[in-house]
């Protein structure tokens, strides 16, 4: 991937578009999440992954993640979606023939090209009657979902019940999943069982944020319509994206550029997450518990920081001990929340992730 000489990274040209007005209204649909559901592959040690790349031991080390979660060779991304989504419909005594709409949020690429995995997903849970969506904006999508459930409840005023299922299956030969970024990839799924009017868990506003001038930044460039499988491409490493260390090549090596970057992260993080607030009539210091980006241990600490929000009311311990399961780590952490009765009556809970794009997102729900 050549590098774009078309982006600019000073202050004024990285600062997001202006926040539109909050309302403070009630939400234009009312729906919560009445059950959950997860499903992660079996653990093992980071050490033990660290060691399979002699030359980046400490820096994998160093993210802070203690195991990662890697699934069978036989275990596709809607096998585990599969697995998530039965429990969050049981948990929701939810028959699966009820089900108006399935949503799928994943990471990585699904099984198959040319493949609905969202159409397969519901197939696979009886869903036989439900609309079915597949997103695929890398980690932002568990957050982005909320969103689109909302938009879906708002226009079909029939639908009561959606299934949210956010999963991620690492594609080991095109992304490393210690080294392709500064964090552990896990595979695993969560999912959560909506409905129209549940009292609990209830949706209060999604804002995302994109920045396209980052599109390229992982591109991988062998694959596409522009370069297919099989076709004669310059660069050896083509079918594979690109190592964390390398994505200053995209910043023409300047390390000033790269730095306002990496600041913009936690800076973009801030203005979306205020936005969702605004739109939901409540500030920043409303907000009970924040269930975050599985990011490295130093990254989840620098967004706390930047939210206001102590790191013990946040999911970067449980992050720290699963890894990042892409998609699916806020609404994971919810889940973990929840099972743990760790959710203040009434509370407000903050989804927020961000991925490749780039976009940033965050969901609020309300105990």
């Amino acid at each position: 991937m050549e590098p774009s000489s078309s982006v600019e990274c000073g202050d004024a040209l990285l600062a997001p578009r202006q926040a539109p007005p909050g309302r403070g209204e009630a939400p234009v649909v009312d729906f919560g999440l009445a059950g959950f559901g997860v499903k992660l592959a079996d653990p093992s040690p980071v050490r033990e992954l660290a060691a399979a790349h002699p030359d980046d031991v400490d820096r994998i080390i160093g993210y802070g993640h203690r195991h990662v979660r890697r699934a069978a060779s036989d275990v596709g991304l809607t096998d585990l979606a599969l697995e998530a989504g039965r429990d969050a419909l049981s948990s929701a005594d939810v028959d699966p023939a009820e089900v108006d709409l399935v949503v799928l949020a994943t990471t990585d690429l699904t099984e198959y090209l040319y493949w609905d995995a969202a159409a397969s997903l519901a197939h696979r849970l009886g869903a036989g009657r439900a609309e079915c969506c597949l997103l695929t904006q890398a980690c932002t999508t568990g957050v982005v979902a909320f969103d689109v459930v909302a938009g879906k409840f708002a226009s079909h005023p029939d639908y009561t019940a959606a299934l949210i299922v956010a999963a991620n299956r690492t594609c080991e030969p095109y992304w490393d999943r210690a080294t392709t970024q500064s964090m552990v990839f896990s595979d695993g799924a969560a999912a959560a069982l909506a409905r129209r009017g549940h009292p609990a868990l209830r949706w209060l506003a999604t804002e995302v944020l994109t920045d396209g001038r980052y599109a390229d930044l992982y591109r991988m460039d062998g694959g596409g319509t522009a370069a297919p499988f099989g076709a004669t491409v310059p660069n050896s490493d083509a079918y594979r994206a690109r190592d964390a260390w390398n994505v200053v090549e995209f910043f023409d090596y300047d390390a000033t550029r790269f730095e306002q970057f990496v600041r913009q992260l936690d800076e973009n993080a801030r203005t979306v997450v205020e936005r969702a607030c605004r739109r939901a009539g409540v500030g920043l210091t409303d907000i009970d518990r924040l269930c975050m980006l599985a990011d490295n241990e130093a990254a989840m600490g620098s967004l706390a920081e930047t939210l206001h929000i102590p790191l013990e009311r946040t999911t970067a311990a449980l992050a720290l001990e699963h890894g990042h399961l892409g998609a699916a780590d806020p609404l994971f952490g919810l889940a973990d929340l929840r099972a743990r009765r760790d959710l203040p009556a009434g509370g407000i809970v903050a989804l927020f992730s961000r991925g490749r794009g780039m976009h940033w997102a965050c969901t609020l729900v309300q105990v």
